[in-house]
């Protein structure tokens, strides 16, 4: 059987391979370039396709593909988010997601996006509080300490410039292990018995809650003038962490409107209320915060331009190195109308 082409391989990054990578950049470093990353296609906005997520909603959770293309490159994320897999010893999310080129449709990347999906999303906190939150803002809430809570204190540390974060869950095992894992950080890690605790001295409060529910993770009476809160737990239909009040108190800015609408914090307000696409701020259209009493609130579900952008710079950053596979995944026939000859001669002995 003749061996395949070089066109028939496709660059394949697995978990360890990307493990791998992360580490040999240097966990921040990856952090504050794919906070840049994410800002550059921001300011690329209106260049490129923008849907909703395609969902598959059940009743115990949800299976996504997030597509978007700029016109020079198309980008995919397959994701599920399934709240009680933890009781199993699953992951809640897991993630793959590939990047092809637009002039052929041949793919040029794929590869797994469970570890890169937690890092984009704190990438993408980040960068967003880097125009939203308080000038100077030293300290930090995380309430909720599962899978994400390390990656957003580590990119709030790497992009703001925070030096402590105040942990709270309402697993006394989830805090623990979030604070074991943030130990020789740099970061000045204090676990608290509540989310009322946890705030005390916090300029940022970020919620990063599993459940698959209305739920409120923050009451009107502890959002004080000025803080910026990063509400990310929030993304799906039927599932919020903020009392609606503190929405009507909040400047609101959102990736999306028309996928935020239906899975983040706003979905609880009229269709119709005003919120603010970060991309506008980025580019000077829109103003961000204005004033230090005022309380920011940005809405993050999560958007395939996100993923697109951690996609190009994993792209970019691992071809080079050791960290990729080549898998045979695309049919190359010497004849590209000839497909059943190729497998049909595949079959033949010798």
């Amino acid at each position: 059987m003749t061996p395949p082409s070089d066109l028939a391989y496709v660059p394949f990054i697995s978990v360890e391979n990307m493990m791998r990578l992360v580490h040999s950049i240097g966990i921040e470093t990856v952090l504050r370039e794919l906070a840049e990353a994410i800002e550059h296609d921001f300011t690329r906005w209106p260049m490129f396709d923008k849907t909703p997520r395609l969902g598959s909603h059940s009743d115990v959770g949800v299976i996504e593909l997030m597509p978007t293309s700029d016109g020079d490159l198309y980008g995919f994320k397959y994701v599920n988010g399934h709240p009680s897999n933890t009781k199993q010893g699953l992951q809640t999310v897991t993630a793959f997601g590939l990047l092809a080129q637009v002039s052929s449709g041949y793919p040029v990347l794929l590869t797994e996006m469970t570890v890169l999906t937690a890092l984009r999303t704190a990438a993408t906190s980040a960068m967003a509080a880097r125009h939203l939150a308080p000038k100077g803002a030293k300290t930090m809430a995380v309430i909720g300490n599962g899978a994400q809570s390390e990656f957003q204190s580590l990119a709030f540390k790497a992009v703001l410039g925070i030096e402590q974060v105040r942990l709270y869950d309402i697993d006394p095992a989830a805090t623990a292990k979030c604070a074991r894992n943030l130990a020789g950080s740099g970061l000045k890690v204090t676990s608290c018995s509540s989310s009322q605790e946890a705030m005390e001295g916090a300029q940022i409060v970020t919620t990063c809650t599993a459940d698959k529910q209305y739920a409120t993770i923050l009451t009107d009476n502890m959002i004080g003038d000025g803080i910026h809160i990063n509400a990310i737990g929030g993304d799906c239909p039927g599932k919020t962490e903020l009392h609606k009040d503190i929405l009507l108190r909040s400047d609101i800015f959102v990736e999306y409107p028309p996928q935020t609408r239906i899975e983040g914090e706003i979905q609880q307000l009229p269709e119709d209320y005003p919120v603010t696409e970060l991309w506008q701020v980025i580019t000077g259209q829109a103003e961000g915060r204005t004033s230090a009493s005022q309380i920011t609130l940005f809405d993050g579900v999560g958007f395939a331009i996100e993923d697109f952008s951690a996609l190009k710079y994993v792209h970019q950053r691992a071809l080079n190195t050791g960290h990729v596979q080549q898998l045979d995944m695309i049919a190359d026939p010497d004849d590209p109308r000839d497909l059943f000859g190729m497998l049909s001669r595949a079959g033949e002995p010798g």
